[in-house]
């Protein structure tokens, strides 16, 4: 068996719009058949988990329920830690609520944190406006994560990052991030495959929340060049271990190591 289990982003790594990237099939099958560990870690919050298995499933690649791990079931343990008993306005593209055990969700004339999830065309004006007074009023606000992009197979489109930003200078706060890059989620990873960062591969299409979010855990980091990247992506201070065409080069990483 390969000494390097490996974490793998889904969106833009294994999928665009929930279809196959190529090599994908491929690997998770590969990864089966030589018995290395693997497991899903993504920022995605339009689909509970046991949706997203099923639409893996439906891809090609089925995959256990408990060995995905979100942003969003990250969010409701720090929830359940740092905020326990309050209610909770979120305001996400996509009902959370079957991840979200244990936390009450709420209008935002009740709240007592607010919760940033993934942007799209439900999460409209009036409800990051709302997001905005609540945290003018001293309410936390916690995000999933803070991408400002994700890919779609009509192009890149904004994602929640970009109104963090925003939401930051207006309000004058800074907003908790419980998803990658964070570094508890990474903890999270690692402690459920029960390995020491040096010995897991993250391979991710975002440079920043993938793949520099996982090095600085001390995990090695692989940068697809599918998805969201771009070549700029290359061109900063920090810089991926590795870097493949897509994740069917991903054999050829695990054997290098």
């Amino acid at each position: 068996m390969l000494a390097h289990p490996v974490l793998l982003d889904i969106d833009g790594v294994l999928t665009v719009s929930w279809r196959a990237l190529p090599g994908a099939v491929e690997t998770i099958e590969w990864l089966r058949r030589n018995e290395v560990e693997f497991r899903l870690v993504t920022n995605t919050s339009s689909r509970s988990r046991g949706r997203i298995a099923e639409l893996l499933e439906a891809a090609g690649m089925p995959v256990e329920t408990d060995h995905i791990q979100t942003a969003v079931t990250a969010a409701a343990h720090y929830l359940g830690e740092h905020h326990a008993g309050e209610s909770c306005f979120v305001v996400n593209q996509g009902d959370l609520d079957e991840d979200m055990a244990g936390v009450e969700v709420s209008g935002p004339d009740r709240a007592g944190v607010v919760l940033l999830g993934g942007a799209g065309p439900s999460t409209g004006y009036a409800e990051l406006n709302h997001a905005f007074a609540l945290a003018l009023d001293g309410v936390p606000v916690v995000a999933l994560h803070r991408n400002t992009r994700f890919q779609t197979e009509d192009g890149p489109a904004l994602d929640m990052g970009a109104f963090i930003v925003g939401l930051e200078a207006a309000a004058g706060i800074e907003v908790t991030v419980v998803g990658k890059p964070a570094p508890a989620f990474f903890g999270a990873a690692l402690a459920d495959l029960g390995s020491p960062p040096e010995q897991v591969v993250m391979v991710g299409d975002d440079i920043g929340s993938d793949v520099l979010g996982a090095q600085a855990a001390g995990i090695i980091g692989v940068l697809v060049r599918t998805g969201k990247f771009r070549p700029a992506d290359l061109d900063g201070d920090g810089l991926p271990d590795h870097v493949i065409d897509d994740i069917g080069h991903l054999p050829e990483i695990l054997y290098s190591l």
